[in-house]
C-alpha cells in the first residue's frame, strides 16, 4: 500500500513539475503584452481561395439545417399537448442549446470566410469562448439529466410523475445553466488575468478555451490545476451519473420477462445514448486527439464534428428514432394553420 501511495504522490510531483517547468514559454519567445494586442487571428479552414466558395456554401448549408431541425423539434414539443412530458421539456431546452451551441462559431466563420479574414477583435475573442463554454456545458448537463429523466422512467415508473414534477424539472434546467454560466465565468477570469501571449495565431477556427489558454505566458501553473479540476468536475461527474444511469436501466431492462417489454423500455432512452455517445464520443476525441497530435489542421477537423457535425445530427437522431416526435411533426402543419 505504501508503495502505491508512493507511485501516485510521484505522479502528482512530476505533474506539478512540468506544469511549472515546461508549460512556460521557452527563453527564445518573445512574449507579447496584453497591453498591445487588440485581436486575435483564427486558422483559416483551406489556404485555397478557390475553395472557400465550397465551403461557405457547404457550413452555410449544415448551419440552417441544424438551426431548422431544432426549431422544429421545440415547435412540435411546445405545439402538441402529447409530449408536454418531462422528457420532452428536456429535449426542447437541449434543442435550444444546440442552436446557440452552433451559433457562436458559424456564423463568424461564414463571415471570415466571405471577407478572407481570420482576424477577431481580443473583446469579441472573449464573448465567442464564453457563450461556447455556456452552450457546450448545457448540452452536457442536460444530457446528463436527460439519463436520469430515462433512470426515473424505467426503473420507478410509477412514481415517475411525482418524482419528475414541475418544479424538480424547472430546477434542474436552472442548476444545468447556472453550472455552466459558472464555468464560463472561470474560463474568463483565467484568461483576463493572462498579461502575456507567446503568440496571437489561435489553432483553431473559433475561440476555444483551451486554445486560448495555450497561449498564456504568465501564471501557467494554477492555470493548469484550475484546468484539471473543472475538468474533473465538469466532466467525470456528469458522466459518472450517465454510466450509473445506464448501469440501472439495463439491469431493470434484463428483468423484464418478455422481449417485447425490453425492446419497448430500451427503445424509450436509444436516443438518447445514440446523441450521448455522439456527442462525449467527439467531445473526448478533440481533447484526447489535440493532446496526442500536434497537427492543428487535425484538431480543426475534431473540433468541427464536435461544435458543428453534432448538433446538425442530433434533431435527425430523435425525430428518425422516435415514433411522438415523427407524429407531431407531421400534425405540426395543420397545428400552425
Amino acid at each position: 500500500m505504501q508503495s502505491e501511495w508512493s507511485l501516485l504522490m510521484g505522479f502528482f510531483f512530476y505533474f506539478f513539475l512540468y506544469s511549472l517547468l515546461f508549460k512556460r514559454c521557452p527563453s527564445n519567445t518573445k512574449a507579447q503584452n496584453l497591453t498591445h494586442i487588440s485581436e486575435f487571428y483564427l486558422m483559416e479552414l483551406s489556404e485555397d481561395p478557390d475553395l472557400h466558395p465550397v465551403l461557405f456554401g457547404l457550413f452555410l448549408s449544415m448551419y440552417l439545417v441544424t438551426v431548422l431541425g431544432n426549431l422544429l423539434i421545440i415547435l412540435a414539443v411546445s405545439s402538441d399537448s402529447h409530449l408536454h412530458t418531462p422528457m420532452y421539456f428536456f429535449l426542447s431546452n437541449l434543442s435550444l442549446a444546440d442552436i446557440g451551441f452552433i451559433s457562436t462559431t458559424v456564423p463568424k466563420m461564414l463571415m471570415n470566410i466571405l471577407s478572407h479574414s481570420r482576424a477577431i477583435s481580443y473583446v469579441g475573442c472573449l464573448t465567442q469562448m464564453s457563450t461556447f463554454t455556456i452552450f457546450a456545458c448545457m448540452d452536457y448537463m442536460l444530457l446528463s439529466v436527460m439519463a436520469y429523466d430515462r433512470f426515473v422512467a424505467i426503473c420507478h415508473p410509477l412514481h415517475y410523475l411525482v418524482m419528475m414534477n414541475p418544479r424538480l424539472c424547472g430546477f434542474l434546467i436552472l442548476v444545468s445553466f447556472l453550472l455552466s454560466l459558472l464555468e464560463s465565468l472561470l474560463h474568463n477570469s483565467m484568461i483576463l488575468k493572462i498579461t502575456d501571449f507567446k503568440s496571437v495565431e489561435i489553432s483553431s477556427f473559433f475561440c476555444d478555451p483551451s486554445q486560448l489558454l495555450n497561449l498564456s505566458c504568465s501564471d501557467t501553473f494554477s492555470n493548469n490545476i484550475v484546468q484539471y479540476f473543472l475538468g474533473a468536475v465538469y466532466g467525470l461527474f456528469p458522466i459518472s451519473g450517465i454510466l450509473f444511469s445506464y448501469y440501472k436501466i439495463v439491469f431493470s431492462i434484463l428483468r423484464i420477462p418478455f422481449s417485447g417489454g425490453r425492446y419497448k423500455a430500451f427503445s424509450t432512452c436509444g436516443s438518447h445514448l445514440a446523441v450521448v455517445c455522439l456527442f462525449i464520443g467527439t467531445g473526448l476525441g478533440v481533447y484526447l486527439g489535440s493532446a496526442a497530435s500536434h497537427s492543428p489542421r487535425k484538431g480543426a477537423v475534431a473540433s468541427m464534428m464536435y461544435t458543428v457535425v453534432t448538433p446538425m445530427l442530433n434533431p435527425f437522431i430523435y425525430s428518425l428514432r422516435n415514433r411522438d416526435i415523427k407524429g407531431a411533426l407531421r400534425r405540426l402543419p395543420s397545428r400552425m394553420a
